[in-house]
């Protein structure tokens, strides 16, 4: 049994466990309500799987091995054009090249409004981010004046001018979305 499982019998099952509190049945649902959200389903954590699908150039699914259905993850710390964008088909087609039925270690560390996991995603001992961010196929994820996680490899992929940074002055996806709103791929 799980120890969500243990903690939900113990308070669940024993009718007198609370009776120390005036309103247990309250107390008992808001305890549910607080083991609801710190349940596995809602918790970091890591594992490892095969990617199933791609559908832009940080986003990507990945089934895992433990069994499951796939899980949509975006890349932790990267931002890649939007796939109607200018390179987003490549960075697309660059993360397909790479990533697609390849074996991968997840670690998601949070999850974003959308529901999706943001990991950071091990590729043959690799981290994918930092080798799309490096190829030039994305942004090291900006917040504020904080340059991000992979600005170094940013940096060496714009002397290079590498993939998005072949171009002087290329868009922001933020920007992008701000003028023309996201891309949403027909299925």
């Amino acid at each position: 049994m799980s120890w969500l499982g243990l903690m939900q019998s113990q308070l669940f099952d024993r009718p007198n466990s609370l009776s120390c509190d005036p309103h247990p049945m309250i107390f008992r649902f808001f305890l549910l309500m607080l083991l609801s959200i710190i349940s596995p389903a809602h918790a970091k954590g890591s594992f490892t799987g095969t990617v199933s699908h791609v559908t832009d150039g940080d986003t990507l699914w990945v089934v895992p091995d433990a069994g499951g259905s796939a899980r949509k993850l975006r890349i932790d710390g990267i931002d890649a054009p939007e796939i109607c964008q200018a390179g987003g088909e490549t960075s697309r087609e660059v993360l397909v090249q790479k990533a697609l039925h390849q074996r991968v270690l997840v670690v998601v560390r949070r999850h974003d409004v959308y529901g999706r996991g943001l990991a950071r995603i091990q590729l043959n001992g690799s981290d994918l981010g930092g080798q799309m961010v490096r190829m030039g196929q994305a942004w090291s994820y900006r917040w504020r004046r904080d340059a991000g996680p992979y600005a170094s490899e940013e940096t060496v992929a714009r002397q290079s001018r590498l993939g998005l940074f072949a171009n002087n002055q290329p868009e922001l996806p933020r920007d992008f979305r701000k003028r023309h709103g996201s891309c949403h791929i027909p299925k």
